[in-house]
């Protein structure tokens, strides 16, 4: 149970969370720890939930996506309040041991939990019920946003409005930083592995998926005496058949890459489309840490390599998807439709919804993959110590990468020059202070006022630095 406790514990410092919904959650599980603690483990696939129809579930799992602001600890506090306390679908033990098996995994784990909630209660047409509801009230809204951006996005108050935007979301992310580091570097190898990080990302450009191994295979090793011990006490068995799973990861493998083929097929692999197609695939197997960790390295190759976007409209993006419901990884959907209305040769608009389209499949549809073949294996994570160790790790290499981007964003939003300095093997970026925007330093201060003085929300500050910026530049 202890290790339980103590992933959800990490699991509640990933991405943008407000403290709010972390201490709802963590409340629930600290008044019920301890009569949990000789509860057996989660059943398997064939042992399903209350019986559930198909028109509460939609209803449900529907109000759910519509609800779900905050980033993941919010989303999860929702989750946990209407399925455990309210609907009783799930139990504690069952909600927090999938909570702890979706940390484990790449993608955002909110709408995994989800889709693992709804798969509990009615098998694989539950699951994509409540993932694709999850996710599709915030797609459809970035949609709409991405496009009126595209279009207006160059208007003097369009511009005003985000600048103030970028600066709030700049004060969102130190915010997000602190919380994490100060919850989840425990002992001093853990601030060691995310100083390494941050050295390896920001001055050696290293990539994101080779910082996320080395750390994952460090953590793996360096698992303590005390978790292999309890292990051994609490042993799991799961009797899914090795074929059955094969056969489940093969079709929904299938599910997710032939689409994508067929897009570079009937569109060329030099297309925008065909490229959107394989960049967000691969992005979409190495996204641990939430949106926050992952957003450094998709703004190295979509701004940088591809020039898909400006570092400022990446700001934009992210500022966007703070704003509405569903997971924060939905900014991908913004680039994706950015890219594809910008270069996709045809019709702009036409390209652009193609070119969403086209992310949100490769962003999303890896997760139905992950948790379709190893839900039935959930009830085993409270028993591999060595996977929670390197969760660890990994928690701890992502405050280096979030740092990093603290840092790129500070730069590109205070700074209006920030040219790349080359010395040597070290590669970084240092502005040119003689071109700082003194309106948005302002903006940024006061953003970072609101949030850590007041404790205003996420959405209320974004509003005000918005509406203090359109006045800034009428006047």
């Amino acid at each position: 149970m202890s290790i339980t406790l103590g992933i959800l514990r990490k699991k509640s410092r990933h991405g943008h969370m407000r403290d709010g919904g972390t201490q709802a959650v963590s409340a629930q599980v600290r008044s019920k720890g301890a009569a949990l603690a000789g509860v057996e483990e989660a059943n398997s696939h064939a042992d399903r939930g209350p019986q559930v129809s198909l028109g509460e579930a939609l209803g449900t799992f529907g109000l759910i996506g519509l609800l779900s602001f905050g980033g993941p600890a919010g989303q999860i506090a929702t989750m946990h309040k209407v399925l455990v306390e309210r609907k009783r679908w799930l139990d504690e033990r069952t909600f927090l041991l999938a909570l702890n098996f979706c940390t484990l995994l790449p993608g955002p784990e909110a709408m995994q939990l989800a889709t693992y909630s709804g798969w509990r209660l009615l098998g694989v047409r539950g699951g994509l019920i409540a993932g694709m509801l999850f996710v599709l009230p915030g797609a459809i809204v970035i949609a709409a946003l991405s496009l009126l951006y595209a279009v207006y996005g160059a208007m003097p108050s369009v511009t005003a409005a985000f600048l103030g935007i970028k600066a709030a979301v700049l004060a969102i992310v130190v915010e997000a930083l602190l919380r994490i580091a100060r919850r989840s570097l425990q002992d001093g190898t853990e601030w060691i592995i995310a100083a390494s990080a941050f050295v390896a990302i920001y001055f050696f450009k290293a990539p994101f998926p080779l910082i996320v191994l080395v750390a994952g295979i460090a953590g793996f090793l360096r698992v303590s005496e005390a978790r292999m011990q309890e292990a051994i006490a609490h042993p799991h068995t799961t009797a899914v058949p090795l074929g059955q799973t094969l056969r489940t990861f093969a079709i929904w493998l299938a599910v997710w890459i032939l689409p994508l083929l067929a897009v570079g097929w009937a569109f060329g692999k030099d297309h925008v489309l065909a490229k959107l197609a394989l960049f967000f695939s691969m992005l979409a197997a190495v996204t641990f840490g939430g949106a926050y960790a992952v957003l450094a390295y998709m703004a190295q190759d979509a701004v940088q390599l591809y020039g898909w976007l400006s570092p400022g409209e990446m700001l934009d993006g992210l500022g966007l998807a703070e704003t509405t419901p569903g997971p924060l990884i939905l900014v991908t959907e913004f680039v994706g439709f950015i890219a594809a209305y910008r270069h996709g040769g045809g019709n702009p608009v036409l390209y652009g919804f193609l070119g969403a389209f086209v992310t949100l499949w490769a962003t999303f549809a890896p997760s139905f993959l992950w948790i379709f073949t190893g839900a039935p294996y959930i009830g085993q994570i409270a028993g591999l110590p060595r996977l929670a160790g390197a969760l660890s790790a990994v928690t701890a290499a992502v405050v280096g990468v979030i740092l990093n981007l603290s840092v790129w964003f500070a730069l590109h939003v205070v700074f209006k020059e920030v040219p790349e300095v080359t010395a040597g093997p070290l590669r970084f970026s240092a502005p040119d202070f003689s071109s700082i925007d003194g309106t948005a330093a302002a903006l940024a201060v006061t953003a970072g006022i609101a949030l850590f003085k007041f404790r205003l929300g996420m959405v209320t500050t974004l509003a005000i630095c918005a509406a203090l910026s359109l006045a800034a530049s009428f006047l």
